[in-house]
């Protein structure tokens, strides 16, 4: 490490979007579920409410990421 401060500020860009990569996922994955447990309890097995639920899940971990990632500057 040196003993600048893009060092610190490369760590930083770097855990944040490691968090980023993390919640996309959780969030996408959950949307998945919740999305597959709808379709089956109401949508007689429809594929749309997975994928709905699954792009509203990414969609929420992109703003979340982009906020974060705008708030290093």
């Amino acid at each position: 490490m040196s003993s600048t401060g893009a060092s610190f500020s490369e760590d930083q860009f770097g855990k944040k979007l490691d968090r980023c990569i993390t919640d996309t996922i959780v969030k996408g994955f959950g949307g998945l579920i919740i999305g597959s447990a709808a379709s089956l309890l109401f949508f007689k097995r429809r594929a749309w409410p997975a994928w709905i639920g699954t792009g509203f899940g990414v969609g929420v971990a992109y703003r979340t990421c982009e906020k974060d990632l705008n708030s290093l500057k």
